[in-house]
């Protein structure tokens, strides 16, 4: 696979591995929260680059969707290039310290080297069926794409869609006001073998089944009142509703409006077999092309789930009900026996659709509505949380975490917020923003959001969406002579975060600590142990005594790993207590598995 060279590549291309870990100090004034947590929505302040090792221990594997927004690179940003890399023609750049502009020949080398760190890091955050979205211009877009190729894996791409902002008139040859959004899997082969298909609502379907609950609260269990109103409802709409193309939505039953669909199978040569009818006791007719379902009992769950309608008799066919929604008692009924595309189908209610790859949202909306939400200029080209909305509606689903590194103005936990609002499922945050804005831009809007806003001369009125978050700040490095010094002592859960993530390469629960002396976790093979204090003369006078090791074989049968600043036991101690023992600070070693 063809490869990317820049300059500074060989400098940065591992740069992420040798960051020190930072822990992650909160801050009670800035959250909105009535107890500050690590497993709450989350607004960090610092650089993001060292904001992401520190989410590591904690959120490694476990982010569903990744959404960023970073400098385009286009000349007249005004970012600069601040990563503390150990190579002299690194120092060279940062001597400079002053923003990139389009004078600056290697700008581009300097916005790949800021990108490749990063960019690691937030693939080690993603799950195995994760999917990350980046946010692009022309600029940059192939140096993007062939970045994400090398990290991500070619194989892994999945889509570059275009987002329409508008038609800019003063343009001289034309008129460019598109966006792309970079679209890669963590592993495309995670996603088919999950048999992952992504839709949305198609334009009025979410109207319909507005109309219909509120039709279902009034009529109660009368599914034929309802059906009779909805009809009635569908005839009021203007000719050009959305929702009048879906009219044919016109029956009710448990599952809410349906319509009838073919049962046969899609090209001929499909399954023949006897489906009886429920009241002749004959067999149904077969269609042309086989039954839809590929075996009788397949045909039968069907039936069971009241999901196929039969005629009058048995001279014609029954059909499908084909719902507005999907039925979730029939999703993946029947996996195996259907191809991709059949699944699609059947999995998605015909109400539904696939993303098209071209985005149409006019910028100055968003301009405008964070403006009036918050009483004036704050931020320049935000983006618009509907469309972040859609995506994360479209990918996401309930408990799934949300992570923006480039956070701005709190645009993607806007729209968390809003698709959690709507569907009343409970998908969580995370943004990390390194600008001096963090706390009075991109926390307060998204306060604003959680509580809603009374109107004023410069606000508009804003009904609140519920929420929380926890407003945490960088904590100085973990580092080997701070620590033998005694200068910064790391709390007891910090380090217990970080050595449990740096020996086991997996995420940190702190509800392990306190369940067992000591203890702070465990992998397949091994029970971790920490020994630690905040003070440095308990650190010089305590360790691992033998009345501690039989407390350890009291509450573990399994091989322990014990992490203390001295050991006063003899190999064959260690060994009858089934104990490895690792000096603090800090002799770590990976034990994965």
């Amino acid at each position: 696979m063809p490869s990317l060279q820049f300059k500074g590549k060989q400098f940065v291309q591992n740069h992420h591995l040798t960051l020190n870990y930072h822990p992650l100090i909160p801050c009670s004034a800035a959250s909105v929260t009535p107890e500050i947590s690590l497993d709450d929505n989350l607004i960090i302040h610092g650089d993001n680059l060292i904001a992401l090792k520190a989410l590591l221990p904690t959120y490694a594997d476990r982010i569903k969707l990744i959404y960023i927004d970073p400098p385009y690179n286009t000349g007249n940003e005004g970012w600069m290039y601040n990563d503390n890399v150990n190579s002299p023609m690194m120092q060279e750049w940062l001597k400079a310290n002053k923003p990139i502009d389009d004078q600056d020949l290697t700008r581009h080398d300097k916005w790949l080297c800021m990108m490749m760190p990063r960019l690691k890091l937030l693939r080690e955050l993603l799950r195995d069926d994760g999917v990350m979205f980046i946010s692009i211009d022309d600029h940059e877009v192939h140096h993007l794409r062939m970045l994400m190729n090398e990290i991500f894996g070619d194989g892994n791409f999945i889509a570059q869609l275009v987002w329409e902002k508008g038609r800019k008139n003063d343009a001289k040859l034309f008129s460019i006001a598109h966006d792309y959004i970079v679209v890669y899997a963590k592993s495309l082969a995670t996603l088919r073998s999950l048999h992952t298909i992504w839709r949305e609502p198609k334009p009025g379907a979410n109207e319909i089944w507005t109309e219909y609950c509120q039709l279902r609260q009034q009529y109660g269990d009368d599914d034929r009142a309802i059906a009779q109103a909805l009809q009635r409802w569908y005839r009021t709409l203007d000719k050009q509703h959305p929702a009048k193309k879906l009219s044919r939505y016109k029956h009710v039953d448990q599952h809410g409006p349906w319509r009838d669909r073919d049962i046969s199978w899609p090209t001929p040569g499909g399954p023949c077999y006897e489906v009886i009818h429920p009241h002749t006791k004959q067999p149904c007719a077969v269609p042309a092309n086989g039954w839809r379902f590929a075996t009788p009992e397949a045909m039968q769950r069907q039936i069971d789930m009241k999901l196929v309608e039969f005629r009058a008799d048995h001279t014609q066919p029954p059909f499908r009900k084909a719902h507005l929604r999907p039925v979730s008692a029939a999703l993946h009924e029947d996996v195996a026996s259907r191809s991709d595309g059949d699944r699609a189908e059947e999995d998605t209610g015909v109400g539904m659709q696939v993303m098209p790859s071209v985005i149409y949202s006019q910028a100055q909306v968003a301009v405008k509505r964070l403006r009036q939400m918050m009483g004036g200029h704050a931020f320049d080209n935000p983006k618009d949380h509907e469309v972040l909305a859609r995506l994360i509606r479209y990918c996401t689903s309930d408990g799934d975490i949300v992570l923006d590194s480039f956070a701005g103005s709190g645009t993607t936990a806007h729209a968390v917020l809003q698709v959690n609002n709507e569907d009343g499922k409970n998908r969580k945050f995370i943004l990390i923003e390194s600008e001096d804005y963090a706390e009075f831009v991109t926390a307060a809007r998204v306060k604003r959001v959680i509580q809603g806003l009374a109107a004023t001369s410069k606000q508009s009125r804003m009904s609140g969406l519920g929420g929380s978050f926890s407003f945490f700040k960088l904590g100085q490095p973990i580092e080997l002579n701070t620590v033998l010094s005694g200068e910064q002592l790391p709390s007891y859960e910090e380090l217990a975060r970080y050595v449990f993530y740096t020996a086991t390469g997996q995420p940190f629960d702190s509800a392990q600590l306190g369940s067992a002396p000591y203890y702070i976790g465990n992998t397949k093979q091994h029970d971790l142990y920490l020994l630690y204090q905040p003070d440095l003369q308990w650190l010089k006078t305590t360790g691992l005594t033998l009345e501690i090791a039989q407390q350890l074989s009291v509450h573990s049968s399994r091989h322990c790993l014990v992490f203390a600043p001295m050991n006063f036991l003899n190999e064959s101690q260690l060994h009858h207590y089934k104990i490895t023992v690792c000096q603090l600070p800090f002799e770590l070693y990976q034990f994965r598995g």
